[in-house]
């Protein structure tokens, strides 16, 4: 029998639940202290007892506390505007940082009154309810504590979490407390007065601490380890050099920046590609990150790629470039290109692009002397696959071509398209899975020239190098 497990997932800042659930642990656990803290301060005033005074302070300090973070957590939850375009994230981090101010407040009023109460010797007893509400005061920040330090961590928030820690320091305080009625009542009242000075050491302690993490926030702090970024983003393909990574904000919610280095020539569809999976390995890793921002600047250390800057070329100028080849002339080199343009354009109007594309290419790549273009429509509007006689036999015909130069290459799925001035065809074969693409490339190439040169008609020829289908070994395929 199967016992079906439900279990709840975390929710996003997001998602309006979040700051909902925030406020709904803020309110009860402001009740509970409340309650803690009337109790404290009526036994304290009644006692004359100094350290309960003060713990009865700290724990209506803790009521404001409270009272912030649910006020930070109610405009958090709000949604970007135009004012705040990244969200109002940081209004919990102001809460969590006014709480730390309250702590420093709360620790100045007792250490005054402690100062007083020594040079006044004024005298304190210790009761039997007095030991009641200290003891009831520890059982109430044992479950606040632990309470709330639950939600904090469920719900990534930095108002519960240093909710949580103030608890603990409550938790402390009130032993403290407790040891100061002791020795009350053992006959040394002047340790109640060293005791709320012990407590103004641990309230000070706690509001360093939450006051520490908040301003880290606040100024942009690392968030991450950049050193792990930028070891994700070297990794990624096209990326030449990592200039510079920058992390901020919240465990739950950081931003980072990414600075990089690529080709001149990658295009606007490759970076994007590249910032895509820079993201994706970031904010795999890293289960706090929400944003990642790529910028890239070129890299002109090495030889520019003829290829890709005729591209970036032609992307700029709506056109698209293939077949790029390079050739020798003497000391410097010529391109040769075909380039495919709108069908509905006029001759002088694509004349006219390709020309300021030529000239592009020429000024990005000092040593090139010439380009030359071969103009064609584009494949917005492809031709259709044919399938006449005539067709057929130059299919028949190249496939037979292919076979005499490789025949165990197993050449197959043909196909052939009317393009300006001839036929474009495309044929498919299986190479052994073990072969480099440099090797599958050159046995392409080969192919391809030999089936243009017997077919002249054939202006264009793709050949799709595969490695061979499941249930094919590739001892069966032999080049």
């Amino acid at each position: 029998m199967t016992i079906p497990i439900s279990v709840e997932l975390p929710l996003s800042h997001s998602d309006p639940r979040y700051y909902q659930r925030v406020q709904g642990v803020l309110w009860r656990i402001l009740v509970m202290n409340l309650l803690i803290a009337l109790i404290k301060l009526l036994t304290g005033i009644a006692t004359g007892a100094l350290a309960m005074t003060a713990d009865g302070i700290h724990s209506l300090i803790d009521t404001s506390a409270n009272l912030l973070g649910i006020i930070g957590a109610a405009i958090a939850g709000r949604p970007p505007d135009d004012d705040h375009p990244y969200g109002h994230r940081r209004f919990e981090t102001l809460s969590t940082l006014a709480i730390g101010g309250l702590l420093i407040v709360a620790a100045w009023e007792i250490l005054k009154t402690g100062l007083d109460h020594l040079l006044s010797a004024t005298a304190t007893t210790a009761t039997p309810a007095s030991f009641a509400v200290i003891i009831f005061s520890i059982v109430m920040n044992l479950i606040i504590s632990a309470y709330e330090r639950y939600h904090g961590k469920r719900l990534a928030s930095e108002v519960l979490l240093a909710g949580a820690a103030e608890a603990r320091t409550d938790l402390l305080i009130s032993l403290s407390v407790l040891f100061g009625l002791a020795a009350t009542a053992l006959g040394y009242p002047w340790l109640d007065t060293l005791v709320a000075l012990v407590i103004v050491g641990l309230i000070m302690l706690t509001a360093y601490t939450i006051l520490r993490k908040t301003s880290l926030i606040l100024t942009d702090a690392v968030a991450v380890n950049p050193e792990e970024i930028t070891r994700i983003a070297a990794s990624v393909a096209g990326v030449e050099h990592v200039l510079r990574v920058r992390s901020r904000g919240t465990a739950d919610a950081i931003y980072a920046d990414i600075d990089l280095q690529v080709e001149p020539a990658t295009t606007a569809d490759h970076t994007a590609a590249i910032a895509h999976e820079i993201e994706t390995r970031v904010k795999a890793l890293f289960n706090g990150v929400t944003e990642v921002n790529v910028y890239f600047a070129p890299f002109r250390e090495q030889k520019a790629d003829a290829a890709l800057v005729a591209r970036a070329a032609a992307d700029a100028l709506g056109m698209t470039v293939h077949e790029v080849t390079e050739i020798l002339m003497g000391d410097k080199i010529g391109i040769e290109m075909h380039v495919e343009v709108v069908p509905t354009l006029t001759l002088d109007e694509a004349h006219r692009r390709v020309t300021e594309l030529e000239k592009r290419v020429t000024t990005d790549l000092p040593d090139v002397r010439e380009v030359v273009t071969h103009i064609e429509p584009s494949g917005g509007q492809p031709g259709a696959v044919l399938h006449s006689s005539q067709s057929v036999a130059y299919s028949e015909q190249a496939l037979t071509i292919a076979h005499a130069l490789y025949p165990n290459a197993n050449w197959h799925a043909p196909t052939i398209r009317p393009v300006a001035g001839g036929f474009a065809m495309t044929l498919h074969c299986w190479l052994p899975g073990s072969m480099s693409i440099q090797e599958a490339h050159s046995l392409a190439e080969h192919v391809e020239t030999q089936i243009r040169a017997t077919l002249p008609q054939v202006q264009r020829v793709t050949i799709h190098t595969e490695p061979p289908e499941a249930g094919q070994s590739d001892q069966s395929v032999v080049v």
